[in-house]
């Protein structure tokens, strides 16, 4: 039995036409593809500027159906689900990286004004693409080498030195597909680990401290950044946000610099998130970039007067970007499984601002929630 679907219907303006064009104005309806937390946060954004929201979605139960206007329960690429998301919407992004970029190319040919666009999806989706593509517009990385099968272990710890970092260039998240090795006969166990083929290897980075910057441009042209932040991960998930980070002005323009060379790189429209090392001589190297919202950028729901969420829609809907000062001093933790079901006492907390995203298992390691606590600057 196929897919299910909510029916839908293109959205007229109050006057009873389809509205067109930027910027887009309120009644006009935004297309997200994939229904998790990022969509759920994004149709509540869009719904506060006016805007209505159509998810599509394969699960059921997801968190972004649950607050948007119409779900198209179908595969992300299904070709009548793809053609009926564009006959309804002004305006399509989508909230992960794991949606077939072909979907967004097949999306832009059915009319639909996409952003972030396929070609920004396309780099992010695979590792060594993305190391190829940030050397390519002159932003430094760690070394790395790109891995077919075993026979190349040997010359990548030639040319990189030990230990190294193992990775699927596709598929892998949140420490997911990747695996340490200290020499090549370790090397081929980790390879088989992370499924043999397809992979890269990377040079270990002695960083100081991880940071991450939140950036954004308009369909205009226009730039914004929001403050730098200090990341802190355990077991390669990412448990804290601190923002803003204790960052110098110059080490601030540096992120900045960076950002702003990968947005015109990739003629990016929309939200990015940035993950870079700081190292121990003062440099920046860029570790991956997300071409969506982003967890590091969490805090700014409640530290910033237009979060990253509104920033977004703002951006592919052709608006004025909005202002990204920090308000205050925050630290968001992401809930973890069980964690989630302490939110009674979360909530009591003072200065404590819970964010639930509506998932129904907890599982182990699975992101329900985040917490943002606040201090004054």
């Amino acid at each position: 039995m196929g897919p299910t679907r909510r029916p839908a219907c293109r959205k007229p303006s109050r006057s009873g036409k389809r509205l067109a064009g930027f910027p887009l104005a309120p009644g006009s309806t935004i297309g997200i593809v994939g229904g998790g937390q990022l969509g759920r946060m994004l149709a509540m954004a869009a719904a506060r500027l006016g805007f209505d929201v159509a998810v599509l979605t394969p699960h059921g139960d997801a968190p972004a159906s649950r607050v948007a206007a119409r779900t198209i329960f179908a595969t992300h690429d299904d070709p009548a689900a793809l053609a009926e998301l564009a006959g309804l919407c002004d305006a399509v992004t989508f909230e992960f990286e794991n949606v077939p970029a072909a979907a967004l190319e097949r999306l832009a040919a059915l009319g639909a004004a996409v952003a972030p666009d396929a070609q920004a999806l396309a780099v992010a989706q695979d590792r060594l693409e993305e190391k190829r593509f940030l050397g390519g517009a002159g932003i430094a990385t760690v070394g790395y080498a790109p891995i077919e099968g075993p026979a190349e272990l040997a010359a990548a710890f030639e040319r990189l030195g030990a230990p190294l970092i193992l990775k699927t260039r596709r598929g892998g998240y949140d420490g997911k597909g990747q695996a340490w090795a200290a020499d090549p006969a370790q090397g081929r166990e980790a390879l088989a680990a992370i499924g043999g083929r397809g992979a890269m290897a990377e040079s270990v980075c002695d960083f100081a401290r991880e940071l991450a910057l939140i950036a954004a441009r308009g369909r205009d042209g226009g730039i914004a950044f929001y403050p730098l932040t200090e990341s802190r991960h355990e077991g390669g998930i990412l448990r804290r946000t601190v923002a803003p980070a204790q960052a110098s002005p110059e080490l601030g323009a540096k992120a900045q610099a960076i950002a702003r060379t990968l947005l015109l790189a990739l003629d990016y429209v929309g939200v990015i998130g940035i993950e870079m090392f700081e190292a121990k001589g003062g440099a920046l190297l860029v570790n991956e970039f997300a071409p969506r919202v982003h967890n590091t950028g969490h805090w700014t729901l409640d530290g910033c007067e237009v979060d990253q969420f509104e920033q977004h829609i703002r951006a592919i809907a052709g608006w004025p970007l909005g202002p990204t000062a920090a308000l205050a001093q925050v630290e968001m933790t992401n809930l973890l499984g069980e964690e989630a079901d302490d939110w009674r006492r979360l909530a009591a907390e003072p200065g404590a601002r819970v964010w639930l995203y509506g998932k129904g298992e907890a599982r182990a390691l699975r992101k329900m929630g985040h917490v943002n606590r606040l201090r004054p600057l």
